[in-house]
């Protein structure tokens, strides 16, 4: 096999997207050449990896849209013809939007579309694969009609609701699609009434277990020692960092000289959610315990986890964490609240615990446990890197998605514009689905 697609990721290289970033070397290896393309720029101070220079050269940016952009695009929407001009106002009256002005701005992503189409055209992708289904999976989906090239979505979750509106369009016009978990395949089935069998797979996300391996053997905590807890996420509410330093705040209560350590930054470069974290820190006098690390790059990640003795993650959802597989694949005892997929990463007492959300007594009284219990300690961080080796290895991943791709229109890949909802017929096809 040897392709070359277009790999449409908003706002990247962002500190969360390294497994993005794997998956396409591991793409690469099997013969499919993904092409960086993204919506904007990330903020600067959420840019951390040691390859993210690397990835802002190579990558193709929509936005910002210059005066030669405009022009282009406009002499590209001139010359694209009435049938596909037709598709293209179709779409969007048909839009399952909420206001007027949501209409408007898909209307304003027509001309980023032209864009993206043109850079297709150039470069030669025969697809465009998005890791998004909020607003970039519409700029492919308008890009689709212009164009005709086929494209697919991966839902990275927690939710399909954080992704905004338009999703039934979203995804009957994609080629396929795939989700990162049996939580998410139900919840897209259950809300956009898809067949599961003929346009949505599940294709977990992965880590590099050659990459991300402890250089030094795992040691358990003991009594009089200082207790070391990391965790990594971005600095947002809902991955419950408040429930985590109330869990610090019990746990040294109960005697444990605990100190937490969190890798990762808010969404606005250290301007947002991390100034109100801050303020809880001081509150609660944990000052001199609790490290807001920011946004670091791998290896410093990779440091952190080989330096803890249990990893913690005390998220509202998820879809599934790859800073748990990354903590797993270094042989680490977890504790992390069950919520998404984390049941799908995780059994109970073989490979982690699993405590109630919201729950800091529960995510303090587990971390007691792998404290105090040393064979428990080590039977949940040898397991641990035996079930990423086996379920969650970025190679995996990668795969499925060159499956897919190779697939064409064969066995449950229907082809760009094929509508397959439930209790639909084929004369159910769109009109935008039909013209093109």
């Amino acid at each position: 096999m040897n392709d070359r697609i277009g790999f449409l990721i908003p706002e990247f290289p962002g500190q969360t997207h390294i497994f993005l970033w794997r998956e396409r070397q591991a793409l690469a290896n099997l013969g499919v050449h993904a092409e960086l393309v993204s919506t904007t720029r990330p903020p600067a101070g959420i840019v951390s990896h040691s390859w993210s220079q690397e990835a802002r050269s190579v990558t193709l940016y929509l936005m910002p849209f210059s005066f030669r952009d405009g022009v282009m695009s406009l002499v590209d929407l001139l010359r694209c013809g009435p049938v596909r001009w037709r598709a293209l106002i179709g779409a969007i009256r048909r839009a399952e939007v909420e206001s007027r002005w949501e209409r408007l701005c898909l209307l304003a992503m027509v001309l980023p579309a032209a864009k993206l189409a043109r850079a297709a055209k150039r470069r030669s992708w025969s697809h465009l694969h998005v890791h998004s289904c909020g607003n970039a999976a519409n700029v492919a989906m308008l890009c689709s009609i212009l164009s005709g090239m086929s494209y697919s979505l991966t839902l990275h979750g927690p939710t399909l609701e954080l992704y905004g509106g338009n999703q039934q369009q979203k995804w009957r016009h994609s080629r396929f699609a795939t989700v990162i978990s049996k939580r998410l395949y139900r919840d897209v089935v259950d809300r956009l009434g898809l067949v599961p069998a003929d346009k949505v797979h599940v294709a977990p996300m992965g880590v590099d277990v050659d990459a991300i391996r402890r250089r030094q053997p795992y040691r358990s905590w003991s009594r009089g020692q200082r207790c070391r807890l990391f965790s990594c996420g971005r600095l947002n509410a809902i991955k419950g960092h408040e429930d985590l330093l109330r869990a610090v705040s019990l746990l040294r209560n109960r005697g444990v000289d605990a100190h937490l350590r969190i890798a990762g930054e808010d969404e606005q470069g250290g301007r947002g959610y991390r100034t109100r974290l801050e303020d809880e820190i001081r509150q609660a006098g944990l000052e001199d315990c609790v490290t807001l690390l920011g946004a670091v790059n791998e290896e410093q990640i990779r440091q952190e986890l080989e330096a803890a003795h249990i990893f913690v993650l005390a998220s509202h959802n998820e879809g599934i964490s790859v800073a748990i597989m990354e903590a797993m694949s270094m042989e680490m005892p977890v504790v992390v609240t069950d919520v998404g997929g984390n049941s799908e990463l995780i059994e109970e007492e073989v490979d982690g615990l699993l405590v109630p959300d919201a729950q800091p007594q529960e995510l303090a009284q587990a971390v007691m446990r792998v404290l105090t219990d040393q064979q428990l300690a080590v039977r949940l961080q040898t397991n641990a890197r035996a079930k990423i080796i086996a379920h969650f290895n970025h190679h995996i991943s990668a795969a499925k998605l060159a499956a897919r791709l190779a697939g064409g229109n064969e066995v449950g890949s229907p082809g760009p514009h094929t509508s397959i909802w439930l209790g639909q017929s084929s004369e159910g096809v769109s009109a935008i689905g039909a013209q093109i």
